[in-house]
């Protein structure tokens, strides 16, 4: 797989485009392009690698790419295998598709404001029925009918409030990777997907950029901000974290699930990257239940 810098027009020249997509999965490499990407995950599950951040994924997600932002979504084995098709809807479009400067007129400082934080990748928090119906409805209309949803979705969107918006990372710094850096760094990404509750092996994510491992490591670290250790880590621990909110499963399942052999370091990083042990964060989202929870000293 290749990272690719996609380029989008639509034919008509409105500034705008609306894409639906239906797969067995996800085809997109790690990819960025010089639009803002509004996208609803229609029907799909997996992991969302956005800028440094990776999160899980599922129906019925929203999420809103500024020019530049860095990312891809990877489907899951489970998913590929169940024989499901991959279904999302985007919306494409410049800042200027109503003109130049339109955005700045004080009357639309909310859409302003929501333009400039989708820089740093934004997820809608809720399930949002309203705006899942906008995005059904504007794949089935042209013309001026529309460019009236496109605006129903923005204006919807730019309204919610920050609780229901999450600002998916702290910096822009992931926009120091050059496309030759990402597609460089996109075969040792989707080693890592895809292979995470394996033994990953270094030496292995370095053969595929064709480095030693001693000047992998380094490189990786210096475009990806974080080692190769910690990102394992963070793939890891986000489907763990999927798996304390979805299964009822004990720790100790979920831990080799997520690929630790090791339940006191699974427990390690998994506070290190969440701020909680595992335990203590099934009970914050989903409520405790003692009887799925194997309590150790580990913990």
């Amino acid at each position: 797989m290749k990272v690719i810098f996609e380029h989008q027009s639509h034919p008509s020249g409105l500034g705008f485009l609306v894409k639906e997509y239906v797969q067995t999965y996800f085809t997109s490499p790690f990819h960025f392009h010089d639009l803002y990407e509004l996208i609803l995950i229609r029907k799909s599950h997996g992991k969302l690698y956005a800028g440094r951040k990776i999160m899980n994924f599922q129906d019925g997600d929203i999420f809103l790419f500024g020019p530049g932002f860095g990312h891809c979504f990877y489907n899951e084995r489970s998913f590929i295998d169940s024989g499901e098709m991959a279904q999302a809807v985007a919306v494409f479009f410049r800042e200027d598709f109503l003109g130049s400067g339109f955005f700045d007129n004080v009357n639309y400082v909310k859409v302003k404001n929501l333009l400039r934080k989708s820089a740093y990748g934004i997820q809608v928090r809720r399930n949002d029925g309203p705006l899942h119906e906008l995005f059904s409805k504007i794949t089935r209309q042209q013309g001026m009918d529309e460019l009236i949803s496109f605006l129903r979705m923005l204006s919807h969107v730019s309204s919610l409030t920050d609780a229901e918006l999450e600002v998916m990372n702290e910096t822009q710094s992931v926009m120091k990777l050059t496309n030759r850096d990402s597609a460089r760094l996109e075969p040792v990404m989707k080693y890592v997907i895809e292979n995470f509750k394996d033994e990953l092996d270094s030496r292995k994510a370095a053969e595929l950029m064709h480095l030693n491992e001693a000047a992998f490591c380094r490189y990786f670290k210096r475009r990806m901000e974080q080692t190769f250790s910690q990102f394992v880590n963070n793939v890891r621990v986000t489907h763990a974290v999927n798996l304390l909110l979805t299964e009822e499963w004990d720790i100790l399942r979920i831990c080799y699930e997520s690929g630790y052999k090791n339940l006191s370091y699974f427990n390690r990083q998994f506070r290190e990257i969440t701020g909680k042990s595992p335990k203590e964060y099934r009970r914050a989202f989903k409520g405790t239940d003692d009887s799925l929870v194997m309590d150790t000293k580990e913990d």
